[in-house]
């Protein structure tokens, strides 16, 4: 059965779904995509676009699970810096994570999607000591791309954000936010109109060869087809052997404000901007068109709804902004990420015909979108932008719960000690006047604790799903 969707902002929120009904007799197709995602979605459209024959199934609806709940950040980039992705992957996968918003909203415009779509750049912030000095290696590294980002000091992260927490902080202007869910919609309705096949309520119970192609059988009935794709993410399950072992279903929880006081809201991120923060148990807010603050952080493992089971979110938000006592939080929900010890998206090939996408780490909004326009060029004889690698089960993966619930106590540790370090917290505001100075690279104060750069800890945030 079809479970319906979280109580979320976005559920509540979202532009009415296009009907997906259940697939209800057999049939064929040229390529069968599993997953209902933002991976999924922007790989049957860009198929449906060239013209081939696509059937998307989804256990639920589209958008139900990650892509319709996640922070609504679209950042630019990988988890790893540039460095290492180029020397695994090579330029050509840091050039297409970087540039992955502009196709984000290149999408919106072109297929006219209602998702509050707003362009106001992305802060990645730094409180602790080794994550200030993390900061500035991205950064450079970025410069030397000739990316337009730049840093901020601890005065100008103040002014940006209306809050003293941060000591050190990177703007790329090529981020922004939406409403998820509504562009996941927004996706289907254009893979609808393009000429794809997409059915809701329809779990795939088994895949199985069909001599030279695929059967892939639903309660409702089956498709044959020449080539599928696997795009379930954090919700990937037995379908295939191994895949769900491959990465760490990392649970993520939002909670959403009512509409703030326009004064209050505009303090919050300037331009209306996305942040997210750098550590090892951080969090990452934006505020939306609507003046709401979403504030979002790691949540203990299983299902939780409404903001009273999210308190340290609201909580953490009110140390940050004193100004928020008293306002009322509406909604809260959480779900499930996929994360890969690497820290890299996943590629696989596991079969002739098959192939499997997922593990974004927290940057599934613009990169799951540009990886199922890269697999659908690839099904139309295009060069993938990064290798297929073999699926390596995770040991002891039955144990990740507990896992991820020492991860998470000494992820707490070190932040607080890297806060209690910081020199910057509590840094008086700075005066209007001196905006524009300090936000130029060359303003930002000498780390007092320098330490090796490290390129574990960039984006430990799950901020965009």
């Amino acid at each position: 059965m079809a479970r319906p969707l979280p109580p979320s902002l976005y559920a509540a929120t979202a532009r009415p779904a296009t009907p997906t009904p259940p697939l209800l007799r057999d049939r064929r197709a040229s390529v069968a995509i599993v997953g209902g995602g933002f991976t999924g979605l922007s790989t049957a459209l860009h198929l449906a676009e060239a013209g081939v024959d696509t059937v998307l199934l989804e256990a639920h609806e589209p958008g139900w699970g990650a892509s319709g709940r996640n922070g609504g950040q679209v950042n630019p980039g990988l988890k790893l810096d540039p460095e290492v992705v180029s020397q695994r992957y090579g330029e050509a996968l840091v050039a297409l994570s970087y540039a992955a918003p502009d196709d984000v909203f290149a999408l919106i415009a072109r297929h006219g999607i209602e998702c509050e779509a707003v362009r106001g750049g992305t802060y990645r912030a730094a409180f602790g000591t080794a994550d200030a000095t993390e900061l500035r290696s991205l950064a450079a590294q970025c410069g030397e791309r000739g990316m337009p980002v730049r840093l901020l000091d601890a005065v100008a992260m103040r002014v940006a954000t209306g809050t003293g927490r941060y000591r050190l902080g990177m703007f790329d202007p090529r981020g922004g936010q939406l409403n998820p869910l509504g562009y996941a919609r927004g996706l289907a309705r254009a893979a609808l109109r393009a000429g794809a096949a997409i059915h809701g309520d329809s779990p795939v119970t088994s895949l199985t060869r069909a001599g030279a192609g695929w059967a892939l059988a639903t309660p409702g009935g089956v498709v044959t087809a020449d080539r599928v794709v696997l795009a379930s993410n954090g919700y990937t399950g037995g379908l295939w052997p191994g895949l769900a072992q491959s990465v760490i279903p990392v649970f993520s929880a939002i909670v959403a404000s009512a509409p703030l006081p326009p004064a209050l809201a505009d303090s919050i991120v300037e331009g209306r901007g996305v942040l997210y923060e750098l550590g090892e148990v951080t969090f990452y807010y934006r505020v939306d068109p609507a003046g709401r603050l979403l504030i979002g952080g790691r949540s203990r493992s299983r299902d939780l709804a409404g903001p009273d089971a999210f308190r340290f979110l609201s909580d953490y938000a009110i140390r940050l902004w004193p100004a928020l006592h008293g306002v009322a939080w509406t909604h809260g929900w959480n779900g499930q990420i996929a994360a890969t010890l690497d820290h890299m998206p996943h590629l696989h090939a596991p079969a002739a015909g098959v192939l499997a996408c997922l593990g974004y780490n927290g940057r599934g909004v613009a990169m799951a979108t540009v990886m199922g326009r890269e697999i659908a060029r690839h099904l139309q004889r295009a060069e993938l932008p990064m290798p297929a690698v073999p699926i390596d089960r995770i040991g002891l993966h039955r144990f990740w719960k507990a896992g991820v619930a020492v991860r998470l106590t000494y992820g707490r540790i070190r932040d607080h000690w890297a806060t209690r370090r910081s020199i910057y917290v509590g840094v008086p505001s700075a005066p209007a006047s001196s905006k524009a100075a300090s936000v130029e690279s060359g303003s930002v104060p000498v780390d007092d604790e320098p330490t090796a750069t490290s390129h574990k800890r960039h984006s430990g945030s799950l901020a965009d799903g």
